[in-house]
């Protein structure tokens, strides 16, 4: 099920890459795979519900993973529009960078690399738009690491699972600081393999990070979330 769910998450990117081919609009494509990182933690809600599963001694079945995301479906539901909107403001925001740097729109793929890495403009734009997805991506991350295994481990609402998720991200600067570095890299190696690194990759960093929520944060039977002793 864990390379299933991997495939079908880069069956997905393959067929938005295909899409903005043949709708000519293939400038979208650097903000929308950099966008990829904005959303991928709500895209591995079904990988953190089978990581539950196991622990509990559960059977891995497709209703199994179904019905633990919709114990808690409205509360995982507003995190997922919160990281759409993220990734929304994202791409507006590149695709004006692109209309102020550019004068033209390249054709094919060949044209947007050749736009990008041999002009000055290019390098510029390149630089800017990592600062600012980078900058994006850091909130992301700081709000969705802990919080989304939360939302699909109990019933706390999402802006308590936000709160615990900025809360261990703080109190673990280093460690974190080198997850987030971890994720990035391998989702790079992955676009870089033409997304069939996903197949593996995306449960994987699933899995890791269903982990590094449980070894974070402890859940009582009040079922208040309270950071682990041992941080």
């Amino acid at each position: 099920m864990s390379l299933a769910y991997g495939g079908v998450i880069a069956f997905i990117s393959l067929a938005i890459v295909a899409t903005l081919n043949s709708v000519e609009r293939l400038p979208l494509l650097l903000p929308m795979l950099a966008g990829f990182a904005l959303v991928c933690p709500w895209l591995a809600v079904g990988l953190y519900a089978i990581s539950r599963a196991i622990s509990s001694g559960q059977t891995i079945s497709v209703g199994m993973v179904a019905s633990a995301v919709g114990r808690n479906g409205d509360q995982i539901g507003l995190m997922g529009i919160f990281l759409m909107l993220i990734h929304i403001v994202w791409v507006r925001i590149a695709t004006l960078l692109f209309v102020l740097f550019f004068a033209r729109v390249p054709i094919g793929f060949a044209g947007l690399v050749d736009l990008l890495l041999r002009t000055q403009e290019g390098f510029i734009f390149l630089l800017l738009g990592t600062a600012i997805g980078g900058v994006l991506a850091t909130i992301t991350f700081i709000v969705s690491v802990i919080s989304i295994p939360m939302l699909i481990d109990s019933d706390v609402g999402v802006f308590s699972a936000i709160a615990t998720s900025c809360s261990a991200v703080s109190a673990n600067r280093v460690p974190m600081a080198l997850w987030a570095s971890i994720i990035a890299g391998t989702t790079f190696l992955s676009f870089a393999t033409g997304f069939v690194a996903l197949i593996v990759v995306m449960p994987l960093l699933g899995y890791a990070s269903w982990h590094a929520y449980r070894d974070l944060v402890s859940l009582p039977d009040s079922v208040l979330p309270v950071l682990a002793n041992h941080i």
